[in-house]
Order: structure tokens, then C-alpha cells, then sequence
């Protein structure tokens, strides 16, 4: 405005000559315009300057630089600053001095760009305090206009307390804290919550050092996790462990508090180093088990809801806090190994029955299989021995088969009473784990809850029937079934095995049976007792041959007693001749001496 002052009246100007159109006088046209310039600015293309803010509405905002014409500049480049006025100086750049509309072109946001850079160091090596525009959402927080450059704003640095909505924040200009620049990929991180974490731990320092085991405070729930709930405790956060939220159980926070609201919590405890307190809300209540009613005692049935479950049992809540434990072996009078599993699941309501109750350990166990009758106690007279039976075959051993003939009544099948007949390794051979088989009492077993029973005494015993078949010295056709080191299995008629040892499998050539050969086998032994029956092949050749050897001995022993007989008749007739004339002889003589 200097060159204005310079500018001087014309003494002489002809005013009747510029309204005719004449010329101004001694001072020509183009030195008017030439004086006019020397009044403005000079300004050049792709140059910043200052300009000065002389009006502004919603979309522009007119900037004049001290040129022949005002410049105009969208208000959107003036986001960042929404404190804009008429009057303010700002930074523009010249894009072009005329279009061709004659209008003036700046740029503010390339002007800020130009110098981005530099403010952006500067604000960084001093620490300042700048403000920025929050233009929009992106992966893991936001992006902002800081002097024109695009920098990012971690979602973690928006604020020291966790922002549940990110939205929010979208539109709006904050102060910020350059925290870090990548001068080599262009990046520049800042931060919201810089600013005020200073001030916040001289809070929290304040706040710690008052604080007091047991004192009771309000305090708004900031954020909830899986494991616990955070208290904002004004200015200062305290966890309450999942644990201490309430005296039952708690699948998860958010089924005891919601955010933001104002509960009241207790110190359990805090470090004064780490600035962490631990927070209690269950203990502002009376323990659970001290409420419980004092009438209640072992026997008395109680409803609860199963809460946890595990194989070996199942945790029952009949109240807040109050827990009880069905052990697996309590849910059934069945003594097979289950898994609680079976019985119930969580959530179920369920009636059982106190089996006992410790109120100075907090400690409860229950029962549900009480509240049916023990199948033991009137065995004898729903099982009786020689009674009939289908039972469930339930487990095997070397030894025999378990069977349950219904729930908490199980019996042993030794593996002699399988079968009358059939020579059984092992129980698998003869039945399978889930069959049905049937069954009868032999032997009950009250004290040790057992009861002996067979399978065979369905069917009379063949054996009896056996040992008038399968006489000693019998002959019947046999198979080879198996053959082992100490001898050979045999199949015989009417489903019975029998055994061979080695020497008694030789045949008449000399040869040894080979196993699936059919022979003729004598019975040389019966046990009725032991179910045995020994065999043999080679003795019934052996027998041939030693009784044809008997009846050849027998013949020769026969002539050659004929022959004896016939010499002994000729000579005990000479003898007999000799013996009679004799006698005569003799009494004749002894007549003669009578007389005399």
C-alpha cells in the first residue's frame, strides 16, 4: 500500500476531455496501468505465500494474497482446522495467476504439502502439539491429514481406554503427538493418547497412594474379556478376576456386569510399583455357604443344575456358590466302569440326595442312584438260586465271562460252566461283549455283591449220557482237529472231543496221524468228573495182534496139553491093571488068614 501514498494529483487533468473520450491529458493510458501494477504483489506460478482470509461459507473460502485478484479455496482443504476465521493467515500455493475465467488458482493443501516435511520433523524434534483430521477408518486404526500427509493413527493410540467404536471418530480433528517418521517409506505415526498419559499417571500415582485394602469404591466397567473385567476407578483401571465376580460359577464377565455401568467393587489388593489392583465384587456378599440353611443334613434330597462334568463325576449348584460332587459311582448301582458322560450333561436339572456334608470345608457330595432302591437287598428273593436269567455280557477274564443281569446286579459265568461239551480257551470263543446270554443262579454272593452263575445247567449233562456210549475198550471214528506237542484233539459223534497222546497216533505202518484224518479210535479212559476221554489208534491194531499172539499161544498151549493128557491116560491104565490084581491078591490072602 507504500506505492499508493506515492501517487500524486494531476494538476492539469482535462475532465471535459474524459467525458468526450478524449485523451487523459499529458499522462497516457498504459503509465495508468503501469502505476496500477506497481501497487500489486508481483507473484509467480508454483510459489507459496501467506494470504489472508477475507470471507468464507461452506464450500470456499476467499483468500487474498495481494494480487489484482482475490483466490479462492475449497474449505475442504481446511478440514484439519475447523477453528478457521475471516482474518487468519494462511498458506496458499499459486497454481495459476489466471484461468480463464481470469480468476486467481491457489491451493492451500499443496502449499501445507511443500512444506509437510519439514513441519512434520520439526513438530517431532520438538515435541509439539499439533492438530490433525481424521479422514477415515483403515486395517488396525486411522488415517489422518497432518499438514497435508497422510499419517496413521494406531487404534491403540486413539485413547488410553479400549475404543469399541472406531466410527466415531471419523470427521473429526483432535491434537496429536508425532510419534514416529519413516523418512524412507514417507510414514508418520502419531498419537491421541500421548497427550494424556503424562496426566495420567500423576493420577494414578495420586489414586494408588490412597488407596487401602478392603475400601469399597465406585467404578465404571471399561472393558470386558474372557478372564475378567475391567473398572475405570476414575483415572485409574483395577481387574476383577473372573473368580471373584461371583460366588458360582461363571462361563463368562458378561453374564454378571455390562459395560459402562457403575457398580460397586472392593480392593483385594495392588502394587504400587506396577499400578495394578485387584478388585473383588463377590466379596461385597456373604459366602454362599454361610447362608445355607442349617436344617439341611445328609440324607435329604436337594434339586440342583449340573454346572461342570468331568468322567469321574459331576458338579452340582443347588445354590449360588454351593456346589456338590456325584461321583460316577453314585449315578448307578451298576459296579461297570462309566463315564459320568452317560448319565447327565451340563445344564440338566437333576434331584439327589445328600451323602455327606462338610459346612467347615464348604465340601458336599450327592447321590442320584439313592433314589432308587439297591437291587442287593431283596436278592434272594428276585434271583433265587436255580432261577433263570437273560443277562448282558459285559466284560471278559482268562477265567470267565461277566454278565449283568439288570442294573447293579452282575454275575460271574466261570468258563467251566459254558459248555458241557466244548474245550473253551477263552470266553470270546463261545459268546461276544453286548450278547445276550441266559443264564442260571448257581451261587449269591450278597456280601460281596456277586452272584455265581452258569450256562451249561440250562441243558442236562450229555455225560451222563456219554458214559454209556464212550465205554472203556468202545471203538468209534474219530477226526484229527488239532494236533499239539503233547498230543492230538479229536472230534468224536455226538459234538465230544477226545485226546490222543503221541505214542497212541501211530498207525500200523509206523507212521504218526496227521492233523483232519479220519480214524478208528478205542476209548482207553473216561472221567466223567474231569470231562475227558483219552483215545488211542495204535491200540487197536496192538490189540489185534497181541490176541491173535494169545489165541496162537493158546492153540500150542492146547495140543500140547492134549498131548500130555493122552500119555498120562496110557500110563494110569498100566498102573490101575497092576494095582487091582494086587489087591485082589491081597484080599485073598487075608481071607486065608482069617480063616486061620
Amino acid at each position: 500500500m507504500e506505492n499508493l501514498k506515492n501517487i500524486q494529483p494531476i494538476a492539469d487533468f482535462d475532465w471535459e476531455a474524459l467525458e468526450q473520450g478524449e485523451s487523459y491529458g499529458q499522462v497516457s493510458k498504459d503509465d495508468l496501468v503501469k502505476t496500477y501494477d506497481n501497487t500489486l504483489n508481483t507473484v509467480k506460478d508454483k510459489e507459496v505465500v501467506m494470504g489472508t482470509v477475507t470471507a468464507m461459507n461452506k464450500r470456499e473460502v476467499v483468500v487474498n494474497i495481494g494480487f489484482k485478484s482475490d483466490g479462492v479455496v475449497p474449505m475442504s482443504e481446511f478440514r484439519y482446522n475447523p477453528e478457521l476465521k475471516v482474518g487468519d493467515e494462511v498458506e496458499v500455493y499459486i497454481e495459476n495467476q489466471e484461468d480463464k475465467k481470469g480468476q486467481l488458482i491457489l491451493s492451500h493443501k499443496k502449499a501445507r504439502a511443500t512444506r509437510s516435511w519439514d513441519r512434520v520433523n520439526e513438530a517431532l524434534e520438538k515435541d509439539e502439539i499439533i492438530k490433525g483430521y481424521i479422514k477415515c477408518r483403515t486395517k488396525g486404526g486411522m488415517i489422518v491429514d497432518v499438514f497435508g500427509i497422510e499419517a496413521f493413527l494406531p487404534g491403540s493410540q486413539i485413547d488410553v481406554k479400549p475404543i469399541r467404536d472406531y466410527d466415531v471418530f471419523v470427521g473429526k480433528t483432535m491434537e496429536f503427538k508425532i510419534v514416529k517418521i519413516n523418512q524412507e517409506f514417507k510414514n508418520v505415526v502419531v498419537s491421541h493418547k500421548a497427550l494424556i498419559e503424562a496426566e495420567l499417571e500423576q493420577q494414578k500415582k495420586d489414586i494408588i497412594s490412597k488407596l487401602e485394602k478392603g475400601q469399597v469404591l465406585e467404578g465404571t466397567v471399561k472393558n470386558i474379556t474372557s478372564y475378567g473385567v475391567f473398572i475405570d476407578l476414575g483415572g485409574v483401571d483395577g481387574l476383577i478376576h473372573i473368580t471373584d465376580l461371583s460366588w458360582g460359577r461363571v462361563s463368562h464377565p458378561e453374564e454378571i456386569v455390562k459395560l459402562d455401568e457403575k457398580i460397586n467393587v472392593v480392593i483385594l489388593d495392588f502394587d504400587d510399583e506396577k499400578k495394578r489392583i485387584a478388585l473383588g465384587l463377590k466379596q461385597l456378599t456373604p459366602h454362599p455357604w454361610d447362608a445355607l440353611d442349617a436344617e439341611l443334613k445328609v440324607g435329604d434330597k436337594v434339586n440342583g443344575k449340573v454346572v461342570v462334568m468331568a468322567d469321574y463325576g459331576a458338579f452340582i449348584e443347588i445354590a449360588p456358590g454351593v456346589e456338590g460332587l456325584i461321583h460316577v459311582s453314585e449315578m448307578s448301582w451298576t459296579q461297570h466302569l462309566r463315564s459320568a458322560q452317560d448319565f447327565m450333561k451340563v445344564g440338566d436339572e437333576i434331584e439327589a440326595v445328600i451323602l455327606t456334608l462338610d459346612r467347615e470345608e464348604r465340601k458336599m457330595s450327592l447321590g442320584i442312584k439313592q433314589l432308587k432302591a439297591d437291587p442287593w437287598e431283596n436278592i434272594e428273593a428276585r434271583f433265587p438260586v436255580a432261577s433263570r436269567h437273560t443277562a448282558k455280557v459285559r466284560n471278559f477274564t482268562n477265567f470267565g465271562v461277566f454278565v449283568e443281569i439288570e442294573e447293579g446286579v452282575d454275575g460271574l459265568i466261570h468258563i467251566s460252566d459254558l459248555s458241557w461239551t466244548k474245550k473253551i480257551k477263552h470266553p470270546s470263543e463261545f459268546t461276544q461283549i453286548g450278547s445276550e446270554i441266559e443264564v442260571q443262579v448257581l451261587e449269591i454272593d450278597k456280601e460281596n455283591r456277586r452272584l455265581s452263575l452258569g450256562h451249561k445247567q440250562l441243558e442236562e449233562n450229555p455225560w451222563d449220557v456219554f458214559e454209556t456210549i464212550f465205554t472203556v475198550g468202545s471203538v468209534h471214528e474219530g477226526t484229527i482237529v488239532e494236533v499239539l506237542d503233547k498230543g492230538a484233539v479229536i472230534a468224536l459223534p455226538y459234538g465230544v472231543e477226545g485226546f490222543a497222546t503221541p505214542k497212541h497216533l501211530v498207525k500200523e505202518d509206523g507212521s504218526q496221524a496227521q492233523a483232519d484224518e479220519k480214524l478208528q479210535f478205542k476209548v482207553i479212559e473216561f472221567n466223567k468228573e474231569a470231562k475227558r476221554i483219552i483215545l488211542s489208534h495204535s491200540r487197536i491194531f496192538e490189540d489185534e495182534q497181541k490176541s491173535a499172539k494169545k489165541e496162537v499161544s493158546e492153540k500150542k498151549a492146547s495140543a500140547k496139553r492134549n498131548k500130555k493128557e493122552e500119555e498120562s491116560a496110557i500110563v494110569t491104565g498100566s498102573v490101575e491093571k497092576t494095582t487091582l490084581g494086587d489087591i485082589e491078591e491081597l484080599a485073598a490072602l487075608k481071607e486065608k488068614l482069617a480063616g486061620k
